[in-house]
Parts: structure tokens; C-alpha cells; sequence
């Protein structure tokens, strides 16, 4: 390979790895788009070429996507959530389907390795899902019920099971939000107390089946 080319391929490279950096801190949100190509170009200090060619590769993974004519967005912040997406697409039920799969193991093992702290930072944030539940704050809502479910399979303590739960975090997110129901009173909303109570007591059976209990709930409601 002559040596021009793998200079400029070990740019992009360096460039690729910047951009990726900037998506997966949230300094660009999912959804956002990203600077016009100009500014990439000003502020990374490289020429256009490069630049286009680390979009193209990131758009290939899934991280960006290209929308002619509107710029470029972000997709997702890893390749993982990336593929997920792509697989998933629009189904709601697909990606119910894998939050129970990682779901029930994730509040299985969370029964069991949780610590205290992060036992007192689900309180909190169940705390707060039911305070939003009831002034019918339903960003709020969302924030802190996908809050809830990413600490608890990240209580499991199994780094791999967390690694690929936090893939699908903007999927899991999004099927939060579809499933809300804003016309049902609160006191017919989907309780997490349950299951909360099964981890705190130690209880990985009770709190696996509290996790799939309100997953097969949903999935009968979409149609499984």
C-alpha cells in the first residue's frame, strides 16, 4: 500500500474515532444533526474528502444517518443500538421481545448482586416514575422509568448482559414512550413496586417473574 494512502486512511481513521467520540458522550444527541461539513471541516482540520469519507463510515455502522437535502443525524450512539435499530425498525414488539430476553436475567441476577446503593437509587427512581405517573408528566415518566431499567440490569452486575442492555438504550427508550398509556388513571399503570420489592428482599425467582410479568403484559397489548 503506498504510504500516501495509508497516512490518509489512518486520518480517517482519527477522524472516525473523534466523531464517534462526541455521539457517544451525547455532545451530539441522538436525533440532532450533527455540523454542516464546512464546520467538521474547520473544526477537525482536515479536508472534505476526509470528512466524508468518516461519515460515510459511520453511517454505514448506523451511528449517523444521511437525509439529502436536511444534513446528517445522529442514528444512535453505538454500533450495537446502530444494529438494533435496523433490525428492529419500527416494531415495537421486537424490541419488547428483547428487553424481556435481557430483562428477566438482568432482574434475576439483580436480586442477588445488587448493592445497597444501588438498591436506594432504584427507590429514588421508582419514587420519582410514580410521582410523574401522577401529575401525568409523561417525559418525566419516561426519563425515569428507562432510568430504572438500565440500573437494574446494570445491578446484575454481569458486565457483558449491561454492555448489551445500554446498546439498546435508545430503543428501549423509545419503546418506554410507546407504551405509556396516557389514557389510563394511575392507579392502573403498570407498577414496578413489585419487582422493586423482589430485589430488595433477595428474591431472584419472584423478581424474574416480576420483570417478565409486565413485558408479557405489554407484548399481549401489541399483539404478540
Amino acid at each position: 500500500m503506498p504510504l500516501a494512502t495509508t497516512r490518509r486512511a489512518g486520518l480517517v481513521d482519527q477522524v472516525i474515532e473523534q466523531m464517534r467520540a462526541t455521539i457517544t458522550s451525547g455532545e451530539w444527541p441522538v436525533g440532532q444533526r450533527i455540523p454542516p461539513e464546512p464546520e467538521l471541516v474547520t473544526a477537525l482540520g482536515v479536508g472534505r474528502n476526509t470528512v466524508r469519507e468518516a461519515v460515510r463510515a459511520l453511517s454505514h455502522a448506523g451511528l449517523l444517518e444521511v437525509r439529502q437535502g436536511d444534513g446528517t443525524f445522529v442514528r444512535a450512539t453505538s454500533e450495537l443500538s446502530g444494529a438494533v435499530r435496523r433490525m428492529c425498525g419500527s416494531e415495537l414488539r421486537d424490541v419488547l421481545q428483547v428487553r424481556r430476553t435481557l430483562e428477566v436475567e438482568g432482574a434475576r441476577l439483580a436480586a442477588t448482586h445488587r448493592t445497597d446503593t444501588e438498591l436506594a437509587t432504584l427507590t429514588t427512581l421508582l419514587g420519582q416514575r410514580d410521582t410523574a405517573l401522577a401529575a401525568q408528566d409523561w417525559e418525566k415518566v419516561v426519563e425515569t422509568d428507562t432510568a430504572f431499567h438500565q440500573l437494574l440490569v446494570r445491578s446484575s452486575h454481569n458486565a457483558l448482559l449491561a454492555e448489551l442492555y445500554q446498546g439498546l438504550s435508545e430503543a428501549v427508550r423509545a419503546s418506554v414512550a410507546a407504551s405509556v398509556d396516557t389514557s389510563l388513571p394511575f392507579h392502573n399503570q403498570v407498577s414496578h413496586t413489585g419487582l422493586l420489592e423482589a430485589v430488595r428482599a433477595g428474591d431472584p425467582a419472584k423478581a424474574a417473574a416480576e420483570a417478565g410479568g409486565f413485558l408479557e403484559d405489554l407484548l399481549q397489548k401489541h399483539g404478540e
